[in-house]
């Protein structure tokens, strides 16, 4: 549905996108994710037909941008991070303001009309002005006025840019009932817990070039480079360090604080950290038993989970070491 092809995007010195390959297919609900800066919205822009490439090629639906835009138009919805209105504006004209320039008209505006608000759960808002909802409303009723023409690929750059928790749980509800309805999807965040539950296929991209796709399973596979351990000891902290330090496959070892386990006054207690190695089949649960006999009491061994979020770090330049 989506395809880019070298897809590069200059601003005089700076580049903004490097030869950006990506594929997105019918049906998938793709989370874009980057640090502030890495392309994500330029990318967006140019699938919009708002900004031309300076060079390579970006497709949608067979139909490639900067040669075929009007086709392209009525197949996309874009909904940018913020959206705009009219002073006094109320929902109602709003949408059929949008509506009439899709070319929607008589008693066809007046149905598409009714069935988004009802879609975004906007209806009880019908009469209220624009500009007087609230953050989420407004992202809501931006998705609204992208549907009225019933698009079959969506653009959305961080739609849940700014809202509070129970705004940010209707707009994911949306947004699955979007991809139920087979939508394509693409969708940049910065709230990546999010993403992991609502796409089924991730980029992370960084300074304007795509360092991965693909689904979360795979990225966190390809960030997990070993295991993170966090291992507690009841006294002599430092010394049990360097006896873990010792052990096979062992590539690092530090001491840190970490919130206690069950605390409920944000005690902190020292951990050590350990980056284990598993290549060559080594396994790290013969530690505890190295700490025991070496005359450690152990209070804590656990394996740091990898997510998307830890493996986005580990995947960009916010990977320490």
């Amino acid at each position: 549905m989506i395809e880019t092809i070298n897809l590069t995007k200059k601003y005089g010195d700076l580049v903004a996108l490097s030869n950006l390959n990506l594929v997105i297919n019918e049906g998938d609900c793709f989370g874009f994710i980057g640090p502030n800066g890495a392309g994500k919205t330029t990318t967006i822009k140019i699938l919009a037909t708002l900004l031309k490439p300076s060079s390579g090629q970006a497709n949608v639906a067979g139909l490639t941008i900067g040669y075929q835009n009007r086709q392209i138009r009525p197949l996309i919805g874009y909904v940018p991070d913020f959206m705009g209105a009219y002073e006094d504006m109320v929902v109602t004209e709003y949408l059929e303001f949008f509506a009439a320039s899709y070319g929607i008209h008589g008693t066809q505006r007046d149905k598409v009309v009714k069935d988004v608000l009802e879609l975004t759960d906007l209806t009880y808002k019908a009469t209220a002005e624009v500009n007087s909802l609230s953050r989420g409303m407004q992202q809501r009723l931006s998705v609204a006025r992208v549907l009225l023409h019933d698009p079959k690929v969506l653009l959305m750059d961080e739609p849940a840019s700014g809202l509070d928790p129970r705004a940010r749980i209707e707009m994911r509800e949306l947004l699955k009932e979007l991809r139920r309805m087979g939508k394509t999807i693409l969708i940049s965040s910065h709230i990546l817990p999010e993403l992991a539950e609502l796409c089924n296929v991730v980029g992370i991209i960084e300074r304007g070039q795509l360092l991965f796709s693909g689904t979360v399973d795979e990225i966190v596979r390809r960030a997990r480079m070993g295991h993170i351990l966090h291992v507690g000891v009841t006294d002599r902290i430092d010394d049990a360090a360097k006896v873990v330090g010792g052990f096979p496959g062992v590539k690092k070892v530090a001491v840190s604080d970490v919130d206690s386990v069950g605390s409920t006054n944000g005690a902190r207690q020292k951990v050590i950290v350990v980056d284990f190695d598993a290549a060559g089949g080594r396994n790290y649960t013969d530690i505890p038993n190295v700490l025991v006999n070496a005359g450690f009491r152990l209070t804590k061994f656990t394996e740091e989970p990898v997510n998307l979020e830890t493996a986005f770090m580990r995947l960009t330049k916010g990977l320490v070491q």
